[in-house]
């Protein structure tokens, strides 16, 4: 008996034994705790995105000749 052969019924049950020996409050907390994390992963990614883009920006070449750079 695999994990694929569990069924309804099994995950039913399954997620009955867990409210019972969590309970509901500390479920729910623990899921306010994934979600939170979630949150600060997908934050760091966009920070860690956003620093790539503006070093890439910063490090672009200048390809202005250098007989024109004065003349701005």
């Amino acid at each position: 008996m695999g994990l694929g052969n569990i069924g309804l019924p099994g995950l039913l049950l399954i997620a009955v034994v867990v409210l019972v020996l969590f309970g509901r409050g500390k479920i729910s907390s623990l899921m306010g705790e994934v979600g939170k994390g979630i949150t600060a992963f997908k934050k760091g990614v966009n920070d860690s995105t956003k620093e790539l883009e503006e070093d890439a920006a910063a490090e672009a070449k200048d390809v202005t000749p250098e007989t024109e750079k004065d003349k701005a």
